[in-house]
């Protein structure tokens, strides 16, 4: 099987020598292939591609900027190989990922995988923190961190395969954004295909992102939540109204505790509490743990928001996701 790696980048060459470098020391003996697709960037990584052109095979695309599934549908469309693994510029590999994936596609072959992702410890206190909250079960985080237990998995596509049958019959991700893996993954369900998380197969997703970066990076998932639901109503669950729930809770654990009732709120407590000692045990640094009880809250803040928002403008008010909700919507070239 050979395995053609799909990366799009935009404006981040730095990140992309990070990935290409982990690429280059993969322990893997069989041929496979690197497609890098340059999404319409003003600061290109075409000297980074040169440089890795003889350690491994690489094919470089120039596009006009129409968002990463768009992009990783060109990728694909390029590519030779029957398997593609698509990626974030800001992951690293560990040297056996390939071998793991081909493993467990050989040992119970599927049509679309997702991995987990972990932290480096190079990593910042707050990139880890961020980690910590995108990835446990405590919260919001458990399909990220590995911990999916139902057998419709969604993978992500910062680490996710897909193979070319399933691309040509879905014609890949659509172009909402963030929300195009869940989107591609129903498709796929609804095509008969099926999707696996291999927990072995994780990366080291090393988002660059500040904490109003992140803020905006959750409010978009939060968003894009109520529009699959209206898309696919059947696949609408219960659980995506939790942090909504959990923002509205807190607040009126707040006025109730200006009115002499507390102990709601100290259950608010007790839960950031348990954040703190879970992320210290995990990784030994009391920064770190204190940091990630601001990422949880800014998680449940941001994704409950834009939830919420999303819901009244679809449900409530009837409008059309692409009109109430233009900023999650790129044109395809």
């Amino acid at each position: 099987m050979l395995f053609s790696f799909i990366i799009p980048v935009y404006n981040r060459p730095d990140e992309i020598d990070e990935l290409l470098h982990s690429i280059a020391q993969l322990d893997y003996e069989d041929e496979y292939e690197v497609v890098v697709i340059e999404d319409g960037s003003t600061i290109m990584c075409n000297s980074i591609i040169d440089k890795y052109s003889e350690k491994i095979t690489i094919s470089y695309y120039f596009k006009n900027n129409s968002g990463p599934g768009d992009s990783r549908n060109f990728g694909m469309q390029k590519a030779k190989g029957d398997y593609f693994i698509i990626l974030d510029s800001d992951c690293i590999l560990p040297k056996d990922y390939l071998k793991t994936v081909s493993s467990a596609l050989e040992l119970d072959f599927v049509d679309c995988f997702g991995g987990p992702d972990k932290a480096l410890e190079s990593f910042s206190v707050i990139q880890k923190a961020i980690n910590f909250s995108m990835t446990s079960f405590l919260t919001t985080g458990g399909i990220r961190g590995g911990s999916e237990k139902v057998d419709k998995f969604q993978p992500r596509s910062f680490n996710m395969g897909l193979s070319q049958k399933a691309f040509q019959a879905s014609h890949g991700f659509g172009n909402i954004h963030p929300g195009e893996d869940p989107d591609l993954s129903i498709r796929l369900w609804n095509l008969g295909f099926k999707t696996r998380l291999i927990k072995a197969a994780y990366v080291y997703h090393k988002r660059r992102i500040d904490w109003r970066k992140f803020y905006i990076q959750v409010n978009k998932f939060g968003k894009a939540r109520p529009i699959l639901n209206h898309w696919y109503p059947k696949y609408a669950k219960m659980t995506f109204w939790f942090p909504s729930l959990f923002l509205f809770g807190f607040l009126f654990s707040v006025i109730l505790f200006c009115f002499a009732m507390p102990y709601l709120f100290f259950t608010f407590l007790a839960y950031f509490g348990i954040i703190f000692v879970s992320s210290l045990l995990q990784n030994k640094n009391t920064i770190i743990a204190f940091y990630s009880i601001i990422a949880t809250a800014i998680q449940f803040y941001g994704y409950g928001l834009g939830f919420v928002k999303a819901y009244t403008n679809i449900f409530l008010l009837k409008k059309e996701p692409e009109i109430a909700h233009p900023e999650l919507f790129f044109k395809k070239t």
